[in-house]
């Protein structure tokens, strides 16, 4: 028996094992199919919510901790492991901004660098934008991280751990509870057995609690994002328009996204939906036309009803914790929201407040509200 298991190995529940397995604690990590291939692999990598000010305070705290974690993570697992995550902090320019006095008004209030810029100075940063623009605004501080590439840093980490047991391949089907305590985690290849019992499912949270009689509101939310095969320096850094965004990597590709799709746990791919990326890329840097689009690919967010990720012991079992519900910000809120659940579960003072993020007191009978508009 382990002293944790962590139940889904994306960038959540890795991290989790990370920081458990660095306090010297035995970790396994169960996951259905392969760890980081899930949302975590899909995703476009910004270490922010798109449009932060948009946001409540609890994701706008998670947020604002991870953010300054990532760089010395990135060069922690690149030192350790020889896999670079490509962390770049060139900044983000929002084009169009329909609510520039909330914004405006967020920044002053969080003492985030984020300034009205000229026309001028957009071009000069990223000459290839849309034309048109008088002024923009402009967030130097804004970083972004090469999901995938984070992803097998995390995972090569973990497979040098000696107290770290990886279950790839390994569904895991219910839980087994008696005397208010999980005695069995029943997967597919067995049971397998933990002192305590992390669930970092993302999308599949929900059905893995609901073995046990917990309704966790989270649901699976298609994004599907396309990638150009582009030359470096064509989109030197982070350009949003309308909700949608490019993201250039080190390479030269360049990701646009994304697509919020009700589909449930359908990842089929449609041609409307990479139209509608496509147009959406090529209005913002119109040069993209010319480029080949090289891959096309869908994700499934966890989604939850306000947007703020499930955190903390599950009440009435008392082995049982989650971290789920992370919707469009999982990779954003990852660093604090692991560090957070790690806090409760080794017994030291918490980060932030875990409050606002703790099961029960209604969190569980279904929220209301909605996530934020980005």
């Amino acid at each position: 028996m382990s002293d944790f298991l962590v139940v889904g190995g994306g960038v959540i529940g890795m991290m989790t094992t990370l920081q458990l397995a660095d306090a010297g604690h035995s970790v396994t990590l169960v996951e259905r199919g392969q760890c980081g291939r899930e949302a975590s692999w899909a995703g476009g990598g910004i270490v922010s919510p798109l449009y932060p000010w948009r946001y409540s305070a609890p994701i706008s705290r998670l947020s604002a901790w991870s953010e300054g974690r990532y760089p010395e993570l990135s060069l922690r697992l690149l030192e350790e492991t020889g896999v670079d995550p490509e962390y770049r902090q060139k900044g983000l320019l929002y084009l169009r901004v329909d609510d520039e006095p909330a914004a405006m008004a967020w920044a002053r209030e969080v003492g985030k660098p984020l300034e009205r810029v000229s026309g001028d100075f957009l071009y000069g940063k990223e000459p290839e934008a849309a034309p048109g623009c008088e002024e923009a605004l402009w967030m130097p501080t804004l970083g972004s991280i090469r999901n995938p590439r984070l992803a097998r840093a995390l995972r090569t980490r973990l497979d040098d751990m000696p107290w770290v047991t990886l279950c790839e391949e390994c569904e895991v089907t219910g839980l087994r509870e008696q005397g208010g305590r999980i005695v069995a985690v029943e997967t597919t290849t067995g049971e397998l057995q933990g002192d305590q019992v992390v669930v970092c499912g993302g999308a599949w949270a929900a059905s893995v609690l609901a073995t046990v009689g917990v309704e966790l509101p989270v649901r699976p939310v298609k994004g599907q994002m396309i990638l150009f095969r582009a030359p470096p320096g064509l989109v030197r850094r982070v350009v949003l328009m309308d909700g949608r965004y490019v993201i250039p990597r080190a390479d030269g590709q360049v990701l646009a996204g994304s697509t919020l799709e009700e589909a449930g746990f359908d990842k089929s791919l449609s041609e409307s939906a990479k139209a509608s990326l496509w147009t959406s890329a090529t209005r913002i840097v119109p040069a993209l036309a010319d480029c080949e689009v090289a891959h096309h690919w869908a994700g499934l967010r966890p989604g939850s009803p306000d947007g703020v990720p499930f955190i903390g012991a599950v009440p009435g079992i008392a082995n049982l914790h989650v971290n789920a519900g992370h919707y469009r910000n999982g990779l954003v809120l990852a660093p604090a929201s692991t560090h957070l659940l790690v806090d409760e579960l080794l017994g030291r003072e918490p980060i932030v407040d875990p409050v606002p993020y703790r099961l029960g007191g209604g969190r569980l009978a279904g929220c209301s509200g909605g996530p934020a508009r980005d």
